[in-house]
């Protein structure tokens, strides 16, 4: 096997750290394993990443071989379950084949480890990613997210609200009906008076405004002059920042605004519902800024008025989700379609993937959209979730020391590529002259003459003896042209999300004499599809593709599935003017070309100037989706600076080497805080509280020292006193459990590894992991450094958490600030700095407060020469365990196709305090004379 120069190229582009571009058939697989090989020499790992799956397992297969030869390790992560050892080993071989999900995902969990052996990647050193384009820059829209249960708890109104939706949506429908045909009797005259083609172009804007994706709408719309009078009337209504279109928006219940996916409830949509629920306040939100000062202004008492807040905020807060549930289920009524967006399998809603038509596995909608769907499909609506997890693919990607890829269509991304990631595209020559002719658009008025003609084209070329692939943009579409071909009784194949089991098989025979295969844009990528006997001389593979894809790179993928390797073929795409891209993006020229024309039912255009404007409708559209891109990226580098800090400070805590100058830091930064906050108030029983209440110690200065003294000394004494005092308290308790330590390190360490300390300070009991063996070589001291490993990876996980729901918050709470000319995204950097600030805070003085006030629950006086009955008692107090001892918990549901796995957390123990024992609160009294005084010991 030797590889042609083309090839050496493509090997030399990928291990320059660039992409590139070869032409699909031209052996990228195989071009792949030259750089591979040279990057895994060092032993730092390469990491191989894949669309699917199923050309991730596929690949390390076929090409193990090879470097097993060599004397190489390769592994594939999706064969083994995540946070598993094998998956791991499969971190530590030379080279590890995975998808971009998994890759992700895992770099997640490892962040959300409590045990360094749940740790499974080992860095970043070099990756290849397969069909880069789709990679980088397809699935770059979508954050990867590990999510579970919402603190806030799973009240839900969906199918509350339900009835109500429908009630509207109806309303709107009857209304939209009664304007379109005001609009058909105004304009469908033979010389309309200027008044009257006005008032119909009104009548057609309030239409689009209301159900853009109306079918009557839609075929009303192809006909002659239609669609420039709809441009003319819009752009009317538009001029003046919009000033106008209030005319147009206030007759209709809810306004769509289609190309930005996004639904708003009109006043007179508002009445509606309101007059349905018999409450007029239903749906309205109070003005909780004037309401709370009216309560200032009240001669309410303080619990009174505190009471009243409350009702009000609660009330606020109810509405607010209340409305924010409507608009998700008004989107799922009106802007998302079965068999288009989404699927129903197993009786769950699956996401398509609008660029591959695959099924994206455990991907749900955010932001209650998903629950919507549900909700509206009469399929279990699941529980909300809150993000624990986050990160974007361009930011995973982004780590490695050095990246490269390849795939056939990447030159019209150059840019993107660059910008983002730094990514040169380079051009790789194809081994043979490409011989495919590649036909002009034909373009049709309608949808339905359309598809006749595609069915009449597949009839003609199968009676030619080729093979015909048919590509469509949907489920809907593919399950169509099947009914159709199956009416004129013609044998054939369809491959799309709801049948992807049996992509290889299909793709495989979809080269043979007169077979025909009508697939959505998830066929062939990285499946060969090798000509029959006889097919060359036929002609080639035909493809046909049914309409023009949102993206150029797509259109340029289905059309080369055919011509590979110098093999004859053709390409041609079907357009009508009913289509998604000419409907939303397609220009009043096209329209005026069309018109013009005039052309007759059944007719067809062909013209370079029609293909030509239909790519400049492409390019809007790549423009659009690079704009969500970018902007995506923005919003997640100012988390991903707050998601380095706070990972660096995980892994301090989760290795320990770095723990006790994190600490000293928390009691350095913090003393500084206490004091500044009480000279700045003037208030020395404030500040001596907090020091108590952080610290748990008594402040050393009193009130005419405090205010007399220097801030720097007066910080760096609070230190040097609060920190000895707590490195003294650990001193104090390795001392205290070391005899305990020891008696179950030589009597009973051959049956475990950890043992489970529990620590309280009062009010809650955390139990922490220490190492039996480390514990007894260090005399006891391990044992606090294990708590201290254990509470600060709990109170920064927990922190963390709640900090990504807050910043959910905000992104949404921001995109308000438009109306006040503002950008958000600078307000989002301004309010994201002062949140994480908090949250750090926050974290320093939880585990502080924790630390210093909590003890281990040990009777002082027991010793180990006691009675035998007396050491068990004791040694109750301590539970030790294997790991694989350890009872696991559910793992978080996360976005993506595998299935959870279990984590292994520390077991929580609850220490029964005896009554003649001290309190564990630490106040030195007797438990029974103190917490223990209401006899429940």
């Amino acid at each position: 096997m030797v590889h042609y120069n083309v090839q050496l190229i493509g090997g030399y582009v990928l291990h320059s750290g660039k992409i590139a571009e070869m032409a699909t058939g031209e052996g990228k697989t195989l071009v792949a394993t030259l750089p591979m090989y040279l990057n895994a020499l060092p032993g730092k790992g390469v990491h191989v990443v894949t669309v699917n799956d199923y050309l991730a397992k596929r690949d390390s297969e076929w090409m193990g071989v090879l470097f097993e030869f060599h004397g190489l390790v390769v592994d594939c992560i999706d064969r083994h379950e995540p946070n598993s050892a094998a998956r791991k080993k499969a971190y530590m071989a030379d080279i590890t084949y995975g998808t971009n999900n998994e890759f992700g995902f895992d770099y997640l969990r490892d962040n959300m480890a409590r045990g360094i052996d749940e740790i499974v990647q080992r860095g970043h050193n070099y990756a290849i990613v397969d069909e880069v384009d789709s990679v980088l820059i397809d699935d770059a829209r979508t954050p990867l997210i590990i999510s579970g249960p919402t603190s806030k708890g799973d009240h839900q109104e969906f199918d509350e609200l339900k009835p109500f939706v429908v009630t509207i949506t109806n309303a709107q429908k009857n209304l939209i009906n009664g304007f379109l045909a005001e609009a058909k009797q105004l304009l469908s005259k033979e010389n309309p008076s200027s008044d009257e083609e006005k008032a119909g172009g009104v009548a057609l804007l309030k239409c689009f405004r209301g159900l853009p994706k109306n079918k009557a709408l839609i075929k009303f719309l192809s006909e002659a002059g239609m669609k420039t009078l709809l441009h003319k009337t819009e752009n009317t209504y538009m001029a003046e920042n919009m000033k106008n279109m209030h005319l147009i928006d206030d007759e209709l219940f809810f306004v769509i605004d289609e190309r930005n996916n996004t639904i708003e409830l009109t006043d007179k949509g508002i009445d509606l519902l309101t007059e349905k629920t018999g409450d007029p306040k239903f749906f309205i939100l109070p003005d909780i800024g004037s309401e709370l000062a009216d309560l200032e202004k009240s001669g309410l008492s303080d619990a009174e008025r505190i009471e009243k807040k409350q009702l009000l905020r609660q009330d606020y807060a109810v509405k607010s989700d209340r409305i924010h549930t409507m608009n998700q289920l008004l989107k799922a009524y009106t802007l998302f379609e079965i068999d288009v967006e989404y699927v129903i399998i197993d009786n769950k809603i699956k996401i398509v993937d609008e660029q591959t038509g695959r099924i994206m596995e455990g991907r749900r909608y955010s932001d209650g959209l998903h629950q919507a769907i549900e909700a509206k499909e009469n399929v279990k609506v699941e529980a909300a979730t809150q993000t624990y997890a986050t990160i974007t693919l361009q930011n995973y990607f982004r780590m490695y020391k050095k990246l490269a890829g390849m795939t056939g269509t990447a030159e019209t991304e150059a840019g993107e590529l660059w910008n983002i990631y730094k990514l040169d595209v380079v051009v790789i020559p194809t081994n043979r002259p490409v011989v495919r002719k590649d036909h002009h658009d034909l373009v049709f008025k309608t949808k339905r003459e359309k598809f006749n003609a595609v069915i009449d084209d597949i009839v003609r070329l199968k009676e030619q003896g080729r093979p015909v692939l048919v590509g469509t943009t949907s489920v809907e579409t593919s399950e169509l042209l099947s009914r159709m071909l199956t009416m004129k009784k013609i044998k054939h194949s369809v491959l799309n999300a709801k049948l992807h089991a049996k992509e290889a098989d299909i793709v495989a025979t979809a080269g043979q004499t007169g077979s025909v295969t009508i697939a959505t844009n998830m066929a062939g990528r990285g499946t060969d599809i090798k000509l029959g006997p006889g097919v060359k001389e036929a002609g080639g593979l035909a493809i046909i593709g049914t309409e023009r894809h949102e993206s150029r790179r797509v259109d340029r993928q289905l059309r080369g599935r055919s011509g590979r390797q110098g093999d004859p073929g053709s390409s041609q795409f079907y357009v009508s003017l009913e289509d998604d891209l000419m409907r939303l993006f397609g220009s009043d020229r096209i329209a005026g070309i069309m018109d013009r024309l005039g052309l007759k039912e059944g007719e067809v255009i062909q013209h370079s100037m029609i293909s030509k404007a239909i790519e400049r409708a492409q390019k809007k559209v790549e423009e659009n989706n690079f704009g969500i891109r970018k902007r995506l990226l923005e919003y997640d580098d100012v988390m991903n600076s707050q998601r380095e800090v706070i990972y660096n400070r995980r892994h301090n805590a989760l290795y320990g080497d770095k723990l006790s100058i994190d600490l000293a830091n928390m009691f350095s930064d913090i003393a500084e805080s206490i004091v500044n906050e009480g000279l700045e108030s003037r208030d020395f029983d404030l500040y001596s509280v907090e020091v108590i209440k952080t610290f748990a110690v008594e402040p050393k200065s009193n009130e005419k020292d405090f205010f007399g003294e220097n801030p720097t000394k007066l910080a760096e004494s609070l230190f040097d006193y609060a920190y000895s005092e707590y490195r003294q308290k650990c001193d104090d308790t390795a001392k205290r459990t070391f005899p305990i330590i020891k008696e179950i390190y030589e009597n009973v360490n051959r049956k475990f590894d950890d043992v489970a300390i529990p620590y309280t300070d009062g009010k809650k009991t955390f139990t922490a992991l220490a190492n039996i063996k480390k514990s007894y070589e260090s005399q006891g001291k391990e044992v606090m450094r294990g708590v201290e490993r254990g509470l600060a990876l709990a109170i920064i996980d927990d922190a963390w958490k709640e900090h990504l729901r807050e910043m959910d918050d905000l992104k949404t709470s921001v995109q308000n600030a438009v109306y006040e000319q503002k950008d958000p995204l600078l307000i989002y950097k301004f309010e994201s700095f002062e949140l994480f600030n908090q949250m750090l805070t926050k974290i320093s003085k939880d585990l502080l407060g924790f630390l210093t006030h909590g003890r281990i629950p040990l009777a002082e006086d027991r010793k180990l020469s006691e009675t035998e009955q007396a050491r068990r008692s004791s040694n109750a107090n301590l539970k030790t365990s294997r790991e694989s001892d350890i009872p696991g918990t559910q793992h978080p549901k996360y976005h993506d196709p595998s299935a959870s796995q279990a984590v292994k957390e520390p077991v929580r123990v609850e220490k029964k305090v005896g009554r003649n024992d001290p309190c564990p609160c630490g106040s030195g009294k007797k438990y029974k004379n103190c917490h223990g005084k209401d006899g429940n010991d």
